[in-house]
């Protein structure tokens, strides 16, 4: 009879955890030095294998660095004293969809683009707080003093 109890709440468990990865739209692959990520004032410290979403701003310090991957293959590579926002994360991998704007208010970031921008260039932009940039390119790196 317990049997028949746990296996439900087992699968429960297990789709509440599948939803919460599917409410990612990017892994942190690399971090090194002082780097936080949250929105709002909610920053947590980034560690490598933690989750950014649409809204996230990944904040850099002195010397640090971060690199994400995206759910399209899109690659963020995120140089010291930098604060990037992911202000639009959107990529269904089943129709290909979506769109990506990455706001750069300072220091560098390098793009190395993924699927989204290979189908629909014109989903893909960055912008910083003088200028937009929209993606045609595949590797490209972007900076803000």
């Amino acid at each position: 009879m317990k049997t028949r109890m746990v296996l439900p709440l087992v699968l429960l468990l297990l789709a509440a955890g599948a939803n919460a990865q599917d409410a990612r739209h990017g892994t942190l692959k690399n971090v090194t030095g002082v780097v936080t990520v949250g929105s709002g004032d909610t920053l947590r410290t980034a560690v490598p294998g933690g989750g950014v979403t649409q809204a996230d701003r990944i904040l850099t310090g002195p010397g640090a660095s971060a690199a994400l991957a995206l759910k399209d293959g899109t690659l963020l590579m995120v140089g010291p004293d930098a604060m990037l926002e992911l202000t639009t994360v959107q990529f269904d991998s089943t129709t290909q969809e979506g769109n990506l704007v990455v706001n750069l208010l300072k220091g560098s970031v390098r793009m190395v683009t993924g699927w989204l921008a290979k189908m629909h260039p014109e989903q893909v932009r960055v912008t910083t707080p003088t200028s937009v940039v929209d993606v045609r390119g595949t590797d490209f790196i972007v900076e803000v003093p």
